[in-house]
């Protein structure tokens, strides 16, 4: 538990500094890191499965796809043929590196995982990315995608305290034998909480229809398809066999392990803040 907070400690403190530091820029340098380390992990717990996907390849497209609204933003050009251009290129490579008794699955999970991961924390990047014209300054959108990671990430932390201290029902025993329902209710409630502070704190900066009352009110779907999004995650170490996806993070595990919760928090997110 000591090693774990230590870590939490440390990362938010790099979060915080990297982008108050480098802003933009930064959050897109940390976001392809999340990216390229996330997909690395899910490829490699794809292989304990006892799958073939392809790895490299699908850690480059899956980059890509996760940057795909700054390159539009930034270079004007159309990125939605990527994910097709990404098949093309598995479908082709399958018939020569791949066996009859694994094709089909290493395009399914190399393109499970561009999907998964590359479209999912697309979003994030669309949260920080300015647009000409745009109602939310660069800094209100960088407050934005804090508050997002901040709301699912508090989650898992009011989740643990509470399901340790009352946790009685269990939620999902045959996924995540430790999360339970009071453990869940603890978590969205203690996100709730903080995303009305953050919003209260970031009112200068955030759209003015967010306030600290309404960001409570958001703050509760995406912290229970944060949820969603962890057990996820608990499946498919399971199907691997495997209790952590990496150990890039001491006290935490893999980059996977980390950003979880953020996968399906992020589209939510997104659509709720109703950004341009």
């Amino acid at each position: 538990m000591r090693q774990r907070l230590l870590s939490t400690v440390v990362l938010w403190a790099f979060i915080g500094l990297t982008i108050w530091f480098f802003r933009t820029p930064g959050a897109l340098v940390l976001l392809t890191m999340v990216s390229a380390f996330t997909l690395r992990e899910f490829f490699g717990l794809m292989r304990g499965a006892g799958y073939a996907p392809f790895s490299n390849f699908g850690i480059f497209f899956g980059v890509l796809i996760t940057l795909s609204p700054w390159i539009e933003a930034y270079f004007g050009r159309p990125t939605h043929p990527l994910m097709a251009l990404a098949t093309v290129v598995f479908a082709i490579r399958l018939l020569g590196e791949r066996t009859p008794e694994n094709r089909v699955e290493s395009l399914a999970t190399t393109i499970f995982g561009l999907v998964y991961v590359g479209v999912l924390l697309q979003y994030l990047v669309r949260i920080v990315t300015p647009l000409p014209g745009d109602t939310v300054s660069a800094d209100g959108r960088l407050l934005l995608c804090l508050w997002l990671i901040a709301v699912a990430k508090f989650c898992d932390v009011g989740a643990l305290l509470t399901g340790l201290a009352v946790g009685r029902h269990k939620m999902a025993p045959h996924i995540s034998p430790k999360k339970t329902w009071e453990g869940a209710a603890g978590g969205i409630v203690t996100s709730m909480g903080v995303g009305a502070l953050i919003a209260w704190l970031a009112r200068d900066h955030f759209p003015p229809h967010l306030t600290p009352m309404v960001a409570a009110f958001v703050a509760a779907p995406v912290a229970a398809v944060g949820i969603v999004s962890d057990l996820v995650e608990s499946v498919i170490k399971r199907r691997a066999n495997m209790k952590d996806s990496g150990a890039t993070i001491p006290g935490i595990g893999g980059m996977f392990d980390l950003s979880d919760s953020l996968l399906l928090a992020a589209p939510v997110g997104y659509f709720l803040f109703a950004l341009p």
